[in-house]
């Protein structure tokens, strides 16, 4: 059961950040909001999958930057009692991207969290199938290593949804 609900809501973020309303239209947003236009990627690779990045490069190319959403963990509260599952879904996007040089590489990294914070701001509420997202959210940024493009940073935002199954 556990992991048919940790899918469930890996689909469903994937569903609200890659939509309309998603990350690429939030990118879009903010670049025009006084943004520096010519560092701002046009779109983001978005998938669910939870893979290393020296190993997303062996497979295949990559776009960067690229949303990796994955399932961290669930937790079983047993908040609704008589339920099989009434807890949270711990969910994280993390954010990889990769260029030639460190100038604008970490200003990239920050526009694409802000794009992913801003379509989560955009979500709060009924997801459906017993899942609610009431908001709230953690950024880490990572350090910059070599990888990708030659340099690669990573951030990691991570946020709860109430599932009721």
């Amino acid at each position: 059961m556990t992991a048919k609900l940790g899918s469930a809501a890996t689909a469903k973020a994937l569903e609200r950040l890659s939509g309309p309303t998603g990350v690429t239209a939030g990118l879009a947003a903010l670049s025009q909001g006084g943004g520096d236009p010519a560092g701002t990627p046009a779109s983001v690779s978005i998938r669910a999958q939870n893979v290393a990045a020296d190993l997303a490069e062996r497979t295949g190319p990559v776009q960067y930057p690229a949303v990796n959403i994955y399932c961290q963990r669930l937790v079983n509260d047993l908040k609704e009692k008589f339920r099989h599952f009434s807890g949270k879904a711990v969910l994280a996007a993390e954010i990889r991207h990769s260029q030639d040089r460190l100038d604008g590489l970490e200003t990239t990294l920050q526009l694409c969290a802000d794009a992913v914070a801003q379509a989560l701001d955009g979500s709060r509420g009924d997801w459906g199938d017993g899942m609610y997202y009431a908001g709230g959210y953690e950024v880490a940024f990572g350090a910059v290593k070599h990888g990708g493009r030659n340099f690669l940073q990573s951030a990691t935002v991570t946020f709860a949804v109430e599932v009721s199954k």
